[in-house]
């Protein structure tokens, strides 16, 4: 009986700790609370990032399953990646070029995810691939032979057939 009032107690005690350290947030003021909110969205995207690169090298294949590692499109990638921290993200490049809020190409955070029209089923205007921006104008994506790389998102394909951003964190 005591060790129940006690945990109780315990519990009880780290609310109201943790409670009362929301409020000095709060009344430290906005901007810092702000700061603190981007902390956690860096650290996020960096997780989201660290994971995804531990699939370098892992092979395309367009269509693949989104219940395999072995073998990955371009959705299926940004779906397995994101959804390992809790996202869920909808299967296609197309519905997934809905999710989150449109952000515009000067105002890319890590995590952001990017959308292209590239390919045999480009034509200038349709979402046919998605990439995740990883910062100092890089992508993490997965596309023909080599599979799971990263690219820079300002020269050659990638910024000739560049559509638009979402950010989803």
């Amino acid at each position: 009986m005591f060790k129940l009032i006690l945990k109780k107690v315990v519990a009880v005690g780290l609310s109201v700790a943790i409670g009362l350290s929301g409020v000095m947030v709060i009344e430290s003021g906005v901007h810092k609370a702000a700061a603190a909110d981007s902390t956690s969205t860096t650290t996020l995207a960096d997780s989201i990032i660290n994971y995804g690169e531990s699939f370098m090298g892992t092979p395309y294949k367009f269509g693949a399953s989104t219940k395999t590692t072995s073998v990955f499109d371009c959705s299926s990638f940004m779906k397995h990646i994101y959804g390992k921290f809790g996202i869920e993200l909808p299967r296609s490049s197309v519905e997934q070029s809905k999710t989150g809020y449109a952000v515009s190409k000067a105002n890319l955070k890590k995590g952001d995810l990017v959308f292209f029209s590239s390919g045999s089923r480009a034509n200038g205007s349709n979402v046919t691939h998605v990439a995740m921006y990883i910062g100092d104008g890089k992508i993490l994506h997965t596309y023909g032979a080599p599979g799971v790389t990263i690219s820079d998102l300002n020269s050659g394909t990638w910024k000739r057939t560049y559509l638009k951003a979402r950010r989803v964190l």
